[in-house]
């Protein structure tokens, strides 16, 4: 079994580790981009249009179609991944953990950070993969609501167990098995995404926050409280303060949480819902609490004591970005081993001290504090059991709940 052994770390090296831990870059730039993704299919007509085009609704799997895997002949694989998303050398123009997969495997990575928008993408594989053919691409990182599309339209391969022992190994309980693809058949973890509550100490000045319905009841917060404008997540945070779980609810319950939040904007204790734009807001005393993304707390914390979060008693909500081959890939096997490189400790470890979101991989903390201890020491970066516990992933939608639930939040919040 390989293992991967990286050169030591230089202090320059170390420095710019923690530059990126510090400077918001990644996970910034990450969710800036994510935040409109889900909500886009609606003004795309991406759900309603898949059958007008010949492409089967989802649910109607055709099963995961297989190429002849050139992997042997053909030491590449082509992979493509979201903007900022990766680990970065001081001179921008080098990924050392791709690097050193080349230089251990002989596999040169194409690497291509031609993701911008779950939707954007999808519109541009969709006619190859509805088609049958080789989009060109090898490894694809998608979001866990378009994966389970892709999935259910049978446009992804099965993964081959053998080529993956440290990912089998190591893959992090919470992780394992989401209804979309159980026991991960098709699909790994890229990175976790955690949705909790952050607050500005200064501007609550006393005010105790410790669930979202301190955030929607309380008259002190009246128009400074912010919510998230993707959907899974401000309903999902609101679900589990009724005391349901977005893991498993009903339409009834969907609705019901529209109009607790609708109540709470026609009332004007919320401010406004927004995407990453909240960070600002937050930091500036105009938002005294929201419901906000971990990755951004853990850059707003490093810059500003006032910052701080919490999770509810009554849980968080926790999305994946997902590894898939698509249907056609010309290298299977080479896709295989760069995902299960990924679930190595110490290669895991550099990715997460650089991107800081929630590492899937099992045994990284060590790994991690080598690098940097307040990283491994980070909740929001390494869960720990009692935190992991906490976590809910909001349940996989049919094409007609997904229309109908999106078009209900649009409503809401006036999109």
């Amino acid at each position: 079994m390989e293992q991967y052994e990286p050169d030591r770390l230089s202090a320059v090296q170390r420095a710019a580790m923690r530059r990126s831990f510090k400077n918001g870059r990644a996970s910034l730039t990450r969710r800036s981009l994510l935040r409109a993704s889900a909500g886009g299919a609606l003004a795309a007509g991406g759900l309603g249009t898949l059958s007008a085009c010949g492409i089967p609704a989802a649910g109607q799997t055709q099963g995961g179609v297989s190429a002849e895997d050139h992997s042997v002949k053909e030491k590449t694989v082509n992979f493509s991944n979201w903007t900022e998303y990766m680990d970065v050398d001081d001179s921008g123009k080098h990924h050392p953990t791709l690097d050193r997969f080349a230089q251990r495997t002989g596999i040169k990575v194409k690497y291509s950070e031609d993701i911008n928008d779950n939707n954007e993408f999808f519109g541009k594989i969709k006619p190859q993969l509805a088609a049958g053919q080789d989009t060109g691409r090898d490894l694809i990182v998608l979001t866990d609501w378009l994966a389970a599309r892709l999935i259910r339209l049978g446009w992804v391969q099965k993964l081959d167990p053998s080529n993956l022992p440290h990912a089998y190994t190591n893959l992090s309980a919470q992780f394992r098995s989401p209804d979309w693809d159980p026991g991960r058949a098709y699909s790994y973890v890229w990175q976790g995404i955690s949705t909790v509550i952050a607050y500005n100490k200064k501007a609550l000045d006393g005010v105790e926050v410790k669930s979202v319905s301190d955030l929607l009841d309380n008259p002190k917060l009246k128009g400074r409280v912010g919510f998230l404008s993707e959907m899974r997540d401000s309903i999902g945070m609101t679900l589990l303060d009724m005391g349901k779980d977005p893991a498993d609810f009903t339409a009834d319950d969907y609705d019901a949480a529209i109009a607790r939040l609708q109540k709470a904007v026609d009332k004007g204790q919320i401010r406004r819902f927004t995407g990453n734009d909240y960070t600002s807001d937050l930091t500036s005393g105009d938002f005294a609490a929201c419901v906000a993304w971990a990755g951004d707390v853990v850059q707003l914390k490093a810059d500003s004591p006032d910052i701080d979060f919490l999770i509810p008693d009554s849980g968080y909500v926790t999305s994946t970005d997902n590894l898939l081959i698509p249907n056609k890939a010309r290298h299977k096997t080479n896709a295989e081993r760069l995902i299960d490189y990924y679930y190595e400790p110490k290669a895991a470890a550099e990715l997460a001290a650089y991107i800081n979101y929630v590492c899937p991989v099992d045994g990284v903390k060590t790994e991690l504090a080598k690098i940097d201890e307040d990283a491994a020491n980070n909740p929001l970066i390494i869960p720990d059991k009692a935190m992991a516990a906490k976590s809910h992933a909001f349940r996989s939608l049919s094409s007609k709940e997904e229309t109908e639930f999106e078009a209900k939040f649009a409503k809401l919040t006036g999109a």
